[in-house]
């Protein structure tokens, strides 16, 4: 299996500080986890997710907006998994919903018949 790489420069580079990764809410974690996730399930390939989220950065840095990287990396997210099918339109939409009105709590997750 192809171990990915998160160590690198750029725009894309994870922030670090003191070698460890650096998140500033759990939400920002998450997407981190179930970026690298789905790519270790061969969802897509690391290098079109990475690829991805360099072109988000410097879309949003060519307009002068303000964001964060993970603000980033979650929207290159969104649109791999949209282009993949993984996701649809409506379904982000609902899931986004839930999550800021709190419905979506790590605590409180359907996982079926257990």
């Amino acid at each position: 299996m192809e171990r990915i790489q998160t160590e690198s420069e750029g725009p894309a580079s994870v922030p670090r500080q003191n070698g460890e990764l650096v998140f500033e809410a759990p939400w920002e974690g998450r997407a981190f986890g179930m970026a690298v996730a789905l790519s270790d399930q061969q969802v897509y390939e690391w290098d079109e997710f990475r690829s991805l989220l360099i072109d988000e950065i410097a879309e949003v840095d060519g307009r002068g907006a303000e964001s964060t990287y993970y603000q980033r990396w979650l929207v290159a997210l969104e649109r791999m998994l949209l282009a993949r099918g993984v996701l649809t339109t409506p379904e982000l939409e609902k899931r986004t919903a839930e999550s800021a009105a709190g419905e979506r709590d790590d605590d409180d997750h359907d996982h079926g018949d257990q």
